[in-house]
C-alpha cells in the first residue's frame, strides 16, 4: 500500500500545490496554502472498480408519482418564505454570514419554535460553551423550549449519537469549521476537513431524513470559508447581510432546491433578539431624505418581494489628480459603467468628480434594474436639483445609451403605489391600460439622455 504523500492546499479556493509558497497560483491570495495529507493520484477508473462488483442500479421513469414531504414550519414567518415554505425534511442547508450578525441568534430561535412544537431539536454548539448559550437563550426568552444542547465536534461521535435513537427532526451544527475527523490528518478548518465531515453529515441527513443546518463562517470577500464543494453538496445556501452600524439584517437564499433563489428576508436587531419585518419597504423609507439633491427611490424586485430603497449620490468636485469612486450596496463595476455612458452618450463630464453612491439601509442591490435610479441620484446631485419626492425609477441602462425593460413591472408599480408615490419613470412599452390599474402613472423613457433633459445641467 502507498503511503499518504503531503500537499499543500490552498484555504481559500482548494486549489493543490507540491510546494508551499507565499501566494496561490490560482486564486492570488496570500499565505494560504497550508499542508495537508493526500492519497495519492490514481485513475478514477481503478479507484472505482476497487470495491468490488457493483449492483446493478434501478431506474424510473418521469411520469413516475411522488409525494412530496410535509415541511417544517419554523414559527418565523420570514425565514419560512425564504426557505420556500419551511425546512424540507433530509435536506442540507447550509447558513453564512460576518461574525455577530445574529446566524446564531436566528437559528436558536427557530430551534426553540419547532422545539415548543413538539418537534425534536438538537443544536450542537462548537464555539460556545453550554453556559453561553443557555445565557443567549434566557436573553431571547426561549430558555424553557425543549432544546437538546451539545458541544460535540467530533463527526464520527455525532453521527453515533444521532444513529442511537429515533432521528432527529432537525440538527443544528453551529459552525462547520469546527469539525474534525479523526480519519483526516489535517487541523479542523481545513479544506480536508470541511470536504469530509460536511460530506459524512450530509449522508446521514439524506438517508434518516433530518434536516440538517450547517453554520459558516465567511471569508473576507463575503465568501464561506471552505471550497465551493460545500455549497454544491448542499441543498440550500443562505447568506446573511447587513452592515454594522445598522440594525437591519437581510437574510438572502442564493441556492434552494426547494424554492426561489435570490429571496429575501429583513430581520431587525433588537435586545430580545431578531423581529422580522414584514413590510422592508417603509422601513427602508422612513428616513429617506426625499427632496434633497442626490436621491431617487429605487423600485426593485428581490426573488418574488418588490423593495423600494432610497439611492443616495453625491458628486463634488475633485482635488485629487484621480478622482474617487465610492460605492456602497451596489456594484463598483456598474458604477463605472453608467458613468461612462452618462459622459460618452449624454455629454455629462464627470471625469473631474468624485463619485460616491450609496444604498440606504445597508441592502445590497444586485439587479441592473437599478441603474436608472443610480443615474437620477447623480444627475440630481450634479446638478443640485431635487428629484421629485413621489417619483420612483427602475430600467437597465445599456452601453448604447438605451433604457432596457426590465421584469415584474406591475408589482412594482403596486408597490410604489401603496406606500404612497403616485409617478414612475421607467422603460417605454407598457400599456397605460396596464399601469392604470396600479394607480400610478408611468412616465416612459427610451433613452438615457431624456433622464439628462429632466435635469438642468450647469454651464461648462
Amino acid at each position: 500500500m502507498a503511503k499518504p504523500s503531503k500537499a499543500y492546499i490552498c484555504q481559500s479556493c482548494g486549489a493543490v500545490a507540491a510546494r508551499w509558497s507565499g501566494k496561490c497560483a490560482a486564486c492570488g491570495e496570500w499565505n494560504s496554502l497550508i499542508e495537508e495529507a493526500s492519497t495519492p493520484t490514481q485513475s478514477p477508473a481503478l479507484v472505482a472498480i476497487k470495491g468490488g462488483k457493483g449492483r446493478q442500479a434501478q431506474f424510473e421513469t418521469l411520469d413516475a408519482k411522488t409525494e412530496d414531504a410535509p415541511r417544517l414550519k419554523t414559527g418565523i414567518a420570514e425565514l419560512d418564505r425564504v426557505l420556500g415554505g419551511g425546512l424540507v425534511p433530509g435536506a442540507a442547508v447550509l447558513v453564512g454570514g460576518d461574525p455577530g450578525i445574529g446566524k446564531s441568534t436566528l437559528l436558536l430561535q427557530a430551534a426553540a419554535e419547532l422545539a415548543t412544537d413538539g418537534a425534536s431539536v438538537i443544536y450542537l454548539s462548537g464555539e460556545e460553551a453550554t453556559a453561553q448559550v443557555r445565557m443567549r437563550a434566557g436573553r431571547l426568552g426561549v430558555a424553557g423550549a425543549p432544546v437538546a444542547l451539545g458541544t460535540e465536534t467530533n463527526v464520527a461521535n455525532i453521527i453515533a449519537t444521532l444513529s442511537s435513537g429515533r432521528p432527529p427532526a432537525l440538527v443544528i451544527i453551529d459552525s462547520v469549521q469546527t469539525l474534525w475527523s479523526e480519519g483526516i490528518e489535517s487541523a479542523p478548518g481545513t479544506i480536508s476537513q470541511l470536504r469530509g465531515c460536511s460530506a459524512a453529515l450530509i449522508s446521514y441527513a439524506k438517508a434518516s431524513g433530518t434536516t440538517l443546518i450547517l453554520v459558516g463562517h465567511v471569508t473576507k470577500d463575503g465568501q464561506i470559508a471552505g471550497p465551493k464543494v460545500i455549497e454544491h453538496k448542499v441543498d440550500t445556501v443562505l447568506y446573511f447581510e447587513g452592515l454594522s452600524g445598522h440594525q437591519f439584517r437581510i437574510f438572502r437564499s442564493v441556492k434552494n432546491r426547494f424554492g426561489p433563489t435570490d429571496e429575501i428576508c429583513v430581520f431587525e436587531m433588537r435586545l430580545e433578539g431578531l423581529r422580522e419585518v414584514e413590510n422592508p419597504s417603509a422601513l427602508f423609507l422612513n428616513d429617506a431624505d426625499r427632496g434633497s439633491p442626490g436621491t431617487a427611490v429605487f423600485a426593485g424586485m428581490e426573488g418574488t418581494r418588490p423593495i423600494l430603497v432610497e439611492i443616495q449620490g453625491l458628486v463634488a468636485q475633485s482635488v485629487l489628480g484621480t478622482p474617487r469612486r465610492a460605492v456602497v450596496g451596489w456594484d463598483q463595476n456598474r458604477l463605472s459603467m453608467l458613468l461612462a455612458v452618462l459622459e460618452a452618450r449624454c455629454g455629462v463630464r464627470l471625469g473631474g468628480h468624485d463619485v460616491y453612491l450609496n444604498v440606504a439601509g445597508g441592502l445590497r442591490l444586485n439587479e441592473p434594474g437599478a441603474d436608472l435610479a443610480a443615474a437620477a441620484a447623480l444627475l440630481s446631485s450634479f446638478t443640485g436639483r431635487a428629484a421629485p419626492e413621489d417619483t420612483v425609477y427602475f430600467g437597465e441602462v445599456s452601453l448604447t445609451g438605451a433604457v432596457r425593460a426590465v421584469g415584474h413591472t406591475d408589482q412594482r408599480l403596486k408597490e410604489a403605489a401603496k406606500l404612497g408615490f403616485v409617478q414612475a419613470v421607467a422603460p417605454a412599452g407598457k400599456g397605460p391600460a396596464e399601469h392604470d390599474a396600479a394607480g400610478i402613472a408611468l412616465n416612459p423613457v427610451c433613452q438615457l439622455e431624456e433622464l439628462v433633459t429632466w435635469f438642468a445641467l450647469p454651464e461648462g
